[in-house]
């Protein structure tokens, strides 16, 4: 393996490099925990008391009682010859109950995990705490399901006899081939080029510096409304998540409505901008780009759309022009987006004091956040989902992963400035400062979201586990709160991508409106009427309304100072993190 591989293998997810190592020794997984023997209570107490919590010996010992009732009666359903209940959907196939090893393996894991988490729950402790307990735990469990393993994996045992051994090949390769990338395949990378199979809008790059490129997309309309529309994509990956296919484009979808779309596409950070600061991505990058939509489209007033950290960036750029005295947008869209962290659903495990700390001593002043490390970290929030499945399909099935346009781009990741990823992590994720008029300076200005009093459309997908909706809603309390009408809160079904990628051809899914937005979201909900189908034409309606009048569309991109530099999608959008 050259020097290069050889750095890849040892970036790959810890949780799955340990899953790596038990492949060499079988004992560790057949002999995972069977507690029907008395528990070292002592060790088990001493690691608690280092996090401040404590077990009660005597939830230990009921426990453990209940484990050993429950197991007796497995074994009792063996012994019978009967099928045990099995509920985990990955070990649902009829391989993994027509054997009696095989079910038996399954239900004693269920077992297993099952009294892990009764432990976990047993434990007296902080929320906090016991939260990073439940995911740490959770995390094992996940590993060291039968389904993950040849040994007990009924149905890769049967692919192997049914393909002659060609799946157990494949499935060697395909995991030398994912150690040699660093990271596990979601999907087959060869199938998707940008700006070739996705990112594909036709447009053009009107303006660069070293943090961004400004594209502007060509109209497919005869005439178009006067205002033009910014949109600030999200940091975090690329913008092309908005732009993935013309049939699920909501760039597309923005163009046809009769829109100038104007889109930021970030730079993948490399060694020199390894000082980059949060001020420079607001001043340096939006707010510029804000500047020149304005001079190309001659308007005072522009559009502008935010997703997810894009819109938390927005709304500090909007505020430090409000500070200069600016009012540069008719309308805000934010999609997805925090101004309070209130509560910052799954990720939270990842923050505390002490890991960002971690991460300013090691890359607060100079250095990049890993894209990989990114990629990790949100994997590990749905492991089932985003990897063990993959590593039965992939490695243990030998089967090739089929080409799906999202999972394309979610495998595209990006770095980020450590002085400006640390600043965002602290200030807003820990300390929830962006809320507090003043508490924040930025780009010499301090921040006050209060004074943003501008007609407004804030999404929320209802199952987002980045962000969830109930801390989106809460953005309804900061802006416009002097005209509290002038917001207009839209919730959507499914996740934080999903929900938000879910245009009106595909009529999938559906959202929830109440015109009546009050402090509490639940009572919102209660009240609120669903709609099938997509939310996009009640966001592309709202925009109509502060879009100004119609005007004929530009022949060209550009003006006499900001001249075309490449075709879109740009260069910026198309550099790998690796």
């Amino acid at each position: 393996m050259n020097k290069h591989n050889a750095q890849n293998a040892q970036n790959v997810p810890p949780v799955f490099a340990a899953w790596l190592n038990q492949l060499s020794d079988p004992k560790v997984w057949q002999s995972w925990p069977m507690p029907t023997a008395p528990l070292d209570t002592q060790s088990i107490q001493a690691k608690l008391t280092d996090l401040g919590a404590t077990l009660d010996p005597a939830d230990v010992l009921r426990l453990q009682q209940d484990y050993a009732d429950q197991f007796a009666g497995l074994w009792q359903t063996v012994m019978r010859s009967q099928v045990p209940s099995i509920s985990d959907r990955r070990m649902s196939a009829p391989a993994w109950q027509s054997n009696p090893f095989f079910a038996f393996q399954a239900a004693a894991y269920q077992l297993n995990a099952r009294f892990l988490m009764s432990l976990v729950d047993a434990v007296q402790s902080t929320d906090k705490v016991k939260q990073k307990l439940r995911f740490a735990v959770q995390q094992m469990i996940d590993a060291l399901s039968p389904a993950n393993f040849l040994a007990t994996n009924p149905e890769a045992q049967q692919k192997i006899i049914d393909t002659n051994g060609e799946s157990l090949t494949r499935g060697i390769a395909q995991l030398f081939t994912d150690l040699q990338k660093g990271r596990v395949s979601q999907t087959d990378e060869t199938a998707f080029e940008v700006g070739k199979d996705v990112a594909t809008t036709e447009g053009s790059v009107v303006f660069e510096n070293a943090l961004f490129q400004l594209i502007q997309y060509k109209p497919l309309t005869k005439t178009v409304h006067a205002r033009p529309l910014l949109i600030v994509p999200p940091c975090i990956n690329k913008f092309y998540i908005l732009d993935l296919q013309p049939q699920n484009s909501l760039v597309r979808y923005a163009v046809e409505q009769g829109n100038t779309v104007f889109l930021v596409s970030w730079r993948n950070a490399d060694a020199s901008m390894e000082t980059t600061t949060w001020d420079q991505y607001v001043d340096d990058a939006v707010v510029r780009a804000i500047h020149v939509a304005q001079e190309i489209s001659g308007q005072d007033q522009i559009n502008a759309l935010g997703f997810c950290v894009g819109g938390t960036i927005l709304s500090c750029a909007l505020a430090v022009l409000a500070a200069r005295g600016e009012e540069p947008v008719a309308s805000l869209t934010l999609l997805t987006a925090f101004l309070n962290f209130l509560d910052t659903g799954a990720i939270d495990v990842y923050i505390d004091d002490v890991q960002i700390q971690m991460r300013e001593q090691m890359i607060g002043k100079s250095g990049l956040m890993s894209g990989r490390d990114f990629a990790t970290a949100f994997s590990s929030l749905r492991p089932n989902d985003l990897l063990w499945n993959y590593v039965e399909s992939n490695y243990l099935k030998g089967e090739t992963p089929q080409a799906f346009d999202l999972l394309y781009w979610n495998a595209d990741s990006t770095n980020l400035p450590g002085p400006m990823f640390c600043y965002y992590l602290r200030h807003m994720y820990l300390e929830n400062a962006l809320k507090d008029p003043g508490k924040l300076t930025i780009a010499g200005e301090k921040i006050d979201l209060y004074k943003l009093n501008v007609p407004s459309f804030i999404y929320a997908s209802r199952e987002d586990h980045i962000v969830p909706w109930a801390s989106a809603y809460a953005s309804t309390a900061i802006l416009n709160s002097k005209k509290p009408a002038n917001n207009r809160f839209v919730l959507g079904a499914s996740g934080h991508i999903a929900g938000v990628i879910n245009p009106p051809s595909k009529n999938k899914r559906s959202y929830w409106t109440n015109d009546k937005i009050g402090a509490d979201p639940d009572t919102w909900f209660a009240g609120a009427k669903e709609h099938p189908g997509s939310w996009w034409m009640e966001w592309s309606a709202f925009l109509a309304k502060h879009a100004g009048k119609q005007i004929a569309a530009p022949k060209n991109a550009g003006n006499a100072k900001y001249k075309v530099i490449e075709p879109a999608p740009g260069r910026y959008v198309k550099v790998r993190s690796e």
